[in-house]
């Protein structure tokens, strides 16, 4: 007579709290990418996959912070910016720093962003300056790379980051990007620098244009110290651009760009020159005054736009067009 073996009871809680365990996971992935996250220290942050976000440049411990807060491990930045790598490793953050530029995105850099996503700890946090033109092409280059998004969605990534259509260098490269097989991606071999050596010429542009991002601020606030960056002093602003587009005038390089690219650095630096002198008295300027300094700032965007659309921001194929 066979013995009759009493099965264990099983507690039906643990069902239940699988059931919710493999609902939330359900539900992760069903999760509808690409969206704009609520940040308050990283500008324009858009989330493309579970392991990829692209933003803004994270600027002091507030925004380190807050990249810790969102569980982020590893900041890659494509801006030609030197990272703050010290502020980084306080929060237990990596950074690896892959700068490219407006006109496009190289194949070989393209190559090691889909290595960066694929292998590095995630989340990551891709960035470049604004986060709204370099940090998030760079992003859908290598999520589609590296199969984790459909090339399909390439061009909604640009639109909810703000991507400006002139960066057509940009958007070609989004635009072009396929996945690479698996065998390809492990063939890659890349170094993940904290920081790259950077072209002389790329770093005067990336000191030209956060001098004058801090005179755009401090136009805002009436040509006084902005509250959101008080350690920024007006005349000593607007005498640092002016010094980056005298320097840059100066280069052999430049020197052998297009006269109409010329020119307009020689305005700007002009009208550089007119925003010092008339925020040197160290007075508060009257309304007058702040119209013309409003005038002076008013061109040097204007010219900085125009030289973007004409000669940084196209693919290098137009660039080299007859």
């Amino acid at each position: 007579m066979p013995l009759k073996t009493k099965m264990p009871r099983v507690d039906p809680i643990p069902f239940a709290v699988l059931f919710v365990f493999l609902s939330s996971v359900a539900s992760a992935q069903s999760k509808s990418f690409p969206i704009k996250l609520d940040t308050v220290h990283l500008p324009n942050s858009v989330q493309l996959h579970e392991r990829v976000i692209s933003g803004g440049l994270p600027v002091g411990e507030a925004a380190f912070k807050e990249l810790s807060d969102l569980g982020v491990k590893t900041i890659v930045s494509v801006d030609g910016a030197i990272p703050d790598v010290e502020s980084a490793k306080k929060f237990g953050l990596r950074y690896v720093h892959l700068p490219h530029g407006y006109d496009g995105i190289p194949e070989h850099r393209v190559k090691e962003l889909a290595k960066a996503v694929r292998e590095l700890q995630s989340p990551i946090y891709i960035h470049c300056h604004h986060g709204k033109h370099r940090s998030p092409a760079a992003a859908v280059v290598a999520c589609v790379t590296a199969g984790l998004i459909e090339p399909s969605k390439a061009k909604s990534v640009l639109t909810l980051a703000g991507t400006n259509e002139n960066y057509r260098g940009l958007f070609d490269s989004a635009e072009k990007a396929r996945p690479l097989s698996e065998a390809i991606l492990n063939k890659i071999e890349v170094e993940f620098p904290e920081t790259a050596k950077v072209p002389p010429l790329a770093e005067a542009m990336v000191h030209i244009e956060h001098a004058h991002d801090h005179l755009v601020a401090i136009a805002e606030a009436n040509w006084t110290s902005p509250p959101s960056h008080p350690d920024l002093h007006p005349a000593h602003t607007a005498l640092m651009l002016q010094e980056h587009f005298t320097e840059l005038l100066r280069t052999d390089e430049v020197k052998q760009w297009p006269e109409p690219i010329l020119q307009m650095l020689r305005d700007s630096e002009t009208d550089a020159k007119a925003i010092v002198s008339n925020l040197n008295s160290g007075e508060q300027p009257d309304s007058k005054t702040q119209k013309e300094l409003k005038h002076f700032a008013d061109r040097i965007t204007a010219n900085c736009k125009q030289c973007h659309q004409h000669f940084r921001d196209k693919p290098l194929s137009e660039k080299l067009a007859p």
